[in-house]
């Protein structure tokens, strides 16, 4: 679990140091922020997804998981703790400020967990005590910490407590976790998270609003998808 702290650690001192920074910044400069944090996360969405081995398999993972987390309302639900989150911090809250605080929280978690890297480096971590992958990805996660801390606020601190309950439950359990997905399970988990940064550039961007939560689901779907996948080929010429 150490290499989980130590992640979590990272995304503390950069959401730290974002916020000082972001006190400084004048709106116009905040909007340069959001506009350098939607190009990047736009970037990174795009490596992820490329590395699909099958456009079907992560075309019906994005549909299926978007009308689940739209049926139990997702989106809603992480955004009511997160303004939750925001009520237990002060007393004195605008709904402006309540809303920032929860899409902070909102698109950093998705940000820092949707990635193979988390998944992988967990396992390697608690299986092998191998904590480079999680190492790497602390550095990155605190930089971009700082970039998300300047443009949505303090939300993203609470980003820090879900990289803790994610990465621990793979490391803990990464020994049986690691066969069900295998290779091709994992390189379709990292394609939806892929999609998921997409939407998230978009909206920091402002071309699109998206219910990104609400499509969350499809990180579940698209493993099992890329099983049936596998099983169905066998029967096919």
């Amino acid at each position: 679990m150490i290499a989980t702290y130590i992640n979590s650690i990272a995304v503390l001192i950069g959401t730290t140091l974002g916020l000082l920074i972001g006190a400084k910044l004048k709106d116009q400069f905040k909007q340069v922020v959001f506009t350098a944090s939607g190009l990047v996360t736009i970037v990174i969405g795009i490596q992820m997804a490329l590395q699909t081995k099958s456009y079907l398999v992560l075309i019906f993972s994005i549909v299926a998981g978007g009308l689940l987390g739209y049926l139990i309302g997702i989106e809603e639900a992480i955004l009511k703790l997160g303004s939750l989150f925001e009520r237990k911090r002060t007393e004195s809250i605008t709904p402006e400020s309540g809303s920032m605080f929860a899409r902070g929280f909102l698109n950093s978690s998705i940000l820092f967990c949707s990635g193979a890297m988390s998944i992988v480096g967990s396992i390697a971590a608690g299986t092998k005590g191998e904590y480079d992958l999680i190492l790497i990805k602390s550095v990155m996660d605190g930089c971009m910490a700082i970039i998300f801390a300047a443009a949505y606020g303090p939300g993203v601190f609470g980003s820090a407590i879900v990289i803790l309950v994610y990465q621990g439950f793979f490391t803990l359990a990464g020994s049986w976790i690691s066969p069900l997905l295998g290779e091709a399970g994992l390189a379709e988990l990292t394609a939806a998270g892929g999609i998921l940064l997409l939407m998230i550039g978009l909206s920091l961007l402002k071309v699109k609003e998206f219910k990104t939560a609400n499509f969350l689901p499809a990180l579940l779907f698209a493993p099992v998808f890329s099983k049936f996948g596998s099983w169905l080929s066998q029967f096919l010429p």
